[in-house]
């Protein structure tokens, strides 16, 4: 018998909350499953996959101070018995369901929620109790298998009788010699176990072939990898008098900037209402940035890998899998860390300790200049870095976003981990699949990001315009041969806003404002740079394809609506494709309104032999520059550290003129 100790009416500070953009709290998780408890929602198998906040009307966000705003999460519940999918948004404030669904994921399109963390296990346990798996093992010639893994995949969407509309999950198996080895060096090809997790059962397995199972050993820990080297000095970050940036429970200023960090299951890091200050002035830029989904495809035809498309959001919720970063390893300086807080499988709070890391770093030079016979004038560079890092199965995701001195966002991610490997005679030539060791594969892939930019360049009423580069042919307009120029064409609707980056013509995108000019009579802006990278390589029609309609393209433009959180729809695990593809069917227009930017980016890889056993950072982003926002460069009042009493900004400060680079 559970007593309902969620009290009714509850003021949001009751729950350790301040502002309506706050992260979750334990608090806030607690009275959430209580309140689900007390309405009868829970029952013994009833497991909670998803639960984030509710996030207010951006329209009606209350001053800070107030303590009267609603606090509410959508809450997804599975039943693991029956497999029944229901959702919930709880008022944790005024303690009751305000909402519930069924979720029909019996149903085309079908979709499933992300997995619990538990069904990892599970899945183990019923592969490994199962005979055949048993048989080709000892095939193989391996019968110990106590530390063998066995890694649960999400299957994609490939319709076959006895799985459709079923919460199945795939197995391929990885063997451990012994605890702690390294299990991707040791892929058993061509094993597929295919597990309903309802019915927990492996409904089918394939075994294709008898490749043998590579035993080198490849561990990459200290113990295997020899005495460290000695030959790196010292290298020293110090603030003696601490950092720049000041912190009041989430909110952060730091030099001209200003933004609110947040935290979800889903997503990770998010950051609220970012604002640079100009004069005395906080002017918006962004109402929430965020990366809320990524897709890794493969691009082998084998049987073990053809089906391969993660989303590791979706699928896996990537803040779920955030690591606690560790001082002087994942961050190094003077560091702030925030806490997150996330709800476990059982709706219980599970908290995650130094989630994001927030510090400073010197960037070299901002801005610079020498006249003749004059001292040289020079500006060191630092930024503010927001990051986290998730751990999803063999790949490790890290997300890092750089606030400048000058207005610029930039938002990097970087890809490391081991890559996916598999079996293969020695001396294989593969054209999905590169040798990268002896008897090594690892298959081509992509990591393909999309960030989601709710933008508020000086408010939240703007448009979206498109610049390129053109020639222009020698003749009357071009006398000498060296003439160009650029044009720019506004995206007035959702059907004309599915773009693509063209390095050739240096296209940009740029987000005005409706309402606001400056100093030269032009809207004010933000610029979008891409990372003119390859897109989805999987075919249209396929199933990758569908799933991730967001990766055909770089860019896409949308009216905002918050119910569109997710480019590939709010469960993608098994959905037949969702999201972005379909909501700008609607065509909405775009012209001095509320609008999100959709960026997709990231890696196409080729797997190396430098990438095993453990792969070095692979980066990719974009950059958010000011472009007419502000009426001059804001970094002029920057100190000379070549100035008595200028080393401030960079490090140590000069004396007599002399600056370092």
């Amino acid at each position: 018998m559970t007593t309902d100790t969620t009290p009714r009416g509850t003021r949001p500070s009751s729950f350790g909350v301040t502002h309506p953009l706050d992260m979750l709290t334990a608090e806030e998780i607690t009275a959430a499953r209580d309140i689900l408890v007390r309405d009868g929602r829970v029952g013994e198998t009833t497991r909670f996959p998803r639960l984030l906040p509710v996030e207010p009307d951006k329209r009606a966000v209350p001053d800070p101070g107030a303590d009267d705003f609603d606090r509410s999460v959508l809450a997804t519940l599975l039943d693991t018995a029956t497999g029944r999918v229901s959702e919930a948004v709880v008022s944790v404030t005024a303690g009751t369901v305000t909402s519930w669904r069924e979720v029909a994921t019996e149903e085309h399109p079908y979709g499933q929620p992300p997995y619990l963390m538990e069904e990892y296990g599970r899945t183990a346990e019923i592969v490994k109790a199962d005979p055949r798996w048993q048989e080709a093992m000892a095939r193989r010639g391996i019968t110990d298998t106590a530390h063998t893994f066995v890694a649960p995949l999400a299957p994609g969407h490939f319709p076959r009788e006895g799985e459709t509309g079923r919460r199945m999950i795939r197995s391929l198996t990885f063997h451990r010699r012994h605890a702690g080895d390294n299990p991707w060096a040791h892929p058993v090809e061509g094993l597929i176990a295919h597990v309903d997790l309802t019915a927990g059962e492996v409904v089918r397995l394939e075994d294709d072939g008898d490749v043998p199972v590579p035993m080198e050993e490849w561990n990459y820990t200290p113990e295997h990898t020899g005495p460290a080297r000695t030959t790196l000095k010292p290298l020293e970050i110090t603030q003696p008098e601490g950092p720049s940036f000041t912190v009041d429970g989430t909110f952060v200023r730091w030099e001209n900037w200003s933004l609110r960090v947040g935290f979800n299951a889903q997503e990770g890091l998010v950051l609220n209402q970012v604002a640079f200050r100009d004069g005395e002035e906080d002017r918006p830029v962004l109402h929430r940035a965020s990366v809320p989904e990524m897709v890794v495809p493969y691009g082998d035809t084998a049987p073990t890998r053809y089906w391969i498309s993660y989303f590791d959001a979706g699928e896996y919720s990537l803040g779920k899998n955030a690591n606690s970063l560790e001082l002087g390893c994942d961050c190094l300086g003077e560091i702030t860390y925030f806490d997150a807080v996330v709800a476990d499988d059982h709706g219980h709070p599970m908290p995650i300790p130094h989630a994001v890391c927030m510090h400073e770093e010197d960037y070299g030079v901002l801005w610079k200049h020498t006249e003749p016979g004059e001292a040289s004038q020079v500006r060191r560079s630092r930024r503010l870095v927001i990051s986290y890092f998730a751990t999803v199965g063999n790949y490790d995701y890290g997300f890092f976003w750089y606030f400048y001195l000058d207005g610029s966002i930039q938002m990097e991610t970087k890809a490391t981990g081991i890559v996916f490997a598999g079996a293969a005679e020695p001396g294989t030539r593969n054209p999905h699949a590169p040798e990268i060791a002896p008897g090594i594969i690892a298959p081509v892939h992509q990591h393909i990001f999309c960030a989601r930019l709710d933008m508020a360049v000086d408010g939240p009423e703007n448009s979206v315009e498109e610049e390129n580069l053109v020639p222009i042919p020698t003749g009357p307009e071009n006398p000498y041969g060296n003439a160009f120029t650029y044009e720019r064409v506004p995206l007035s609707r959702e059907s004309e806003a599915v773009r693509d980056a063209d390095s050739e013509t240096g296209r940009r995108w740029y987000v005005t404002s409706a309402n606001r000019r400056n100093a030269v009579g032009r809207p004010t802006s933000y610029q979008l740079t891409p990372m003119a990278g390859p897109r989805l390589m999987a075919r249209p029609g396929s199933s990758a394809g569908e799933r991730a309609a967001f990766a055909r393209h770089h860019l896409w433009v949308t009216a905002y609506d918050p119910r569109e959180r997710f480019p590939a729809g709010d469960y993608p695990n098994q959905h037949a494709g969702d999201g972005i593809g379909r909501w700008v069917q609607a065509d909405r227009p775009l012209t001095g309104t509320d609008i999100v930017l959709w960026h997709t980016f990231g890696p196409t890889h080729i797997p190396r032999p430098e990438d095993w056993p453990v792969m070095p950072v692979d980066y990719s982003g974009f950059w958010l520059k000011p472009h007419g926002f502000l009426d001059a460069n804001p970094a002029l009042d920057l100190p000379d550290r070549a100035a008595p009493g200028g080393g401030g900004h960079g490090g140590s400060g000069g004396s007599g003129g002399e600056c370092c680079h």
